[in-house]
Order: structure tokens, then sequence, then C-alpha cells
């Protein structure tokens, strides 16, 4: 989650580099285990740890969540946003935001982006790279592609609505663009949802280029 502009940004500089360092252990372990080899993966010996495979789902979406928070600590350090961590609230829960000092609308979109960017290219990588990731053994993996599709169907479902904390991602890129917020939500969740379609459906190419449009029009508002 991307926290709004925030005139005090200069606290808390010491998450900066610790959140980056995560992100980028993140993508590289992500990667190995996506990349894993089918073959070996199904052999008897990888199936026989299910409360090992519980963990390295649980252990693959917290990578997804690393990967996307970072990657709006990415952008606030490339545009001198100042990045800081603050509490907020999702209804009773208590939870934390990126907030960063104020930016351009342009720039603006881009960091609030970001996250959700970063889903969409992760779960477009292990699609392309392994169409038939429902049949894998792929713990990792799968749970990295659960936090991608789950995370931007409630993005979108929370836009929709208009509800959640004021530092929704999905706030930030319609106000910054001058877009209906549920028109951004339907933006975030069509290519998750198609991408869902054709993790159980890996041949019907018409959900696939269908997903890859959406994806690349959400990068170009950015010139909105």
């Amino acid at each position: 989650m991307m926290g709004k502009p925030d005139a005090t940004g200069g606290r808390h500089q010491g998450h900066r580099g610790s959140i980056v360092i995560a992100w980028l252990v993140a993508i590289g372990v992500a990667n190995a285990a996506a990349g894993q080899d089918p073959a070996a993966a199904a052999s008897p010996q990888a199936r026989t740890h299910p409360v090992a495979d519980a963990m390295k789902v649980v252990a693959g979406a917290g990578s997804a969540f690393l990967e996307h928070e970072a990657d709006h600590v990415l952008f606030d350090l490339l545009f001198d946003a100042h990045p800081f961590v603050k509490s907020v609230q999702f209804g009773p829960v208590p939870f934390f935001a990126i907030a960063h000092r104020p930016q351009s609308p342009r720039r603006e979109f881009v960091i609030s982006s970001a996250g959700l960017w970063t889903q969409n290219a992760t779960s477009e990588w292990l699609l392309t790279r392994h169409p038939h990731l429902r049949h894998e053994h792929a713990p990792f993996a799968k749970g990295s592609f659960a936090f991608d599709v789950l995370t931007s169907v409630g993005y979108g479902v929370v836009a929709l609505f208009g509800a959640g904390p004021p530092e929704r991602d999905t706030r930030g890129m319609s106000r910054s663009i001058g877009v209906n917020e549920g028109a951004i939500g339907v933006i975030v969740m069509a290519p998750a949802v198609l991408d869902g379609y054709r993790y159980f459906n890996p041949e019907a190419r018409w959900a696939t280029w269908a997903s890859r449009l959406v994806k690349a029009g959400s990068v170009v508002l950015v010139v909105k």
C-alpha cells in the first residue's frame, strides 16, 4: 500500500535501504522458485511434505507482498520523494503504508501504480514461463501468483466502493490523473481476473492477449 504525500517525509529514512534490499532478495528467490524444473518438482519426494509446501506458499505470498511495497519505495527514491513508514487502519485492522513528500501528478501516479504494475509483470512472467503452472508442483510460485491475483482483485473491489484507508493505491492513482476511482478499480481488477482464468485455462489465447492489453493500458495511463 502506498501512502499519500506527507510534508514530514524526512522521517524514518532508515527504512529505505532495508526495504529495497528485501525487494531485491524477494525477486531473486521468487525467480529461482518459479523457474524450477517442473519434471523434477513433480517427483514423489517433492510431494510428501504438505506442511513444507504450505510454508512455501506463505513464503511466496510474503515475497510478493515485499515486492509490491518495495517497488513503491523504489520509485519514491528515484523521484527523491523521501519515503517513510506510517501506520494506517483498514477498519479494525492496523497496518502500515509507505508515505512520501508531495510530487507532480504524473509522478504520484507512477508511485501509486508501482506495486500493482509489479504484480501484473510477475503474474505475466509466471504464466508465460509456466502456462501449466496449475499442474506443477511449485508452491512458492503459486503463493506469489495467488497474492498478485487476489490483491489486485481486492484493490479493485475496494476502489469500486470507495472503501478502505485514504492511503490506498487506487485512490492515489485516480486523484493524480483525475479519473474516477471506480474506473481505476476495473482497470486494476480486469487483468487479475483474466490471469486467474488463464491459470485454469492455459489454452485460452484470447485471455492471454486481453490480459496483456489491459496491463499495457494501465501503464499508458501515466501519459494522461
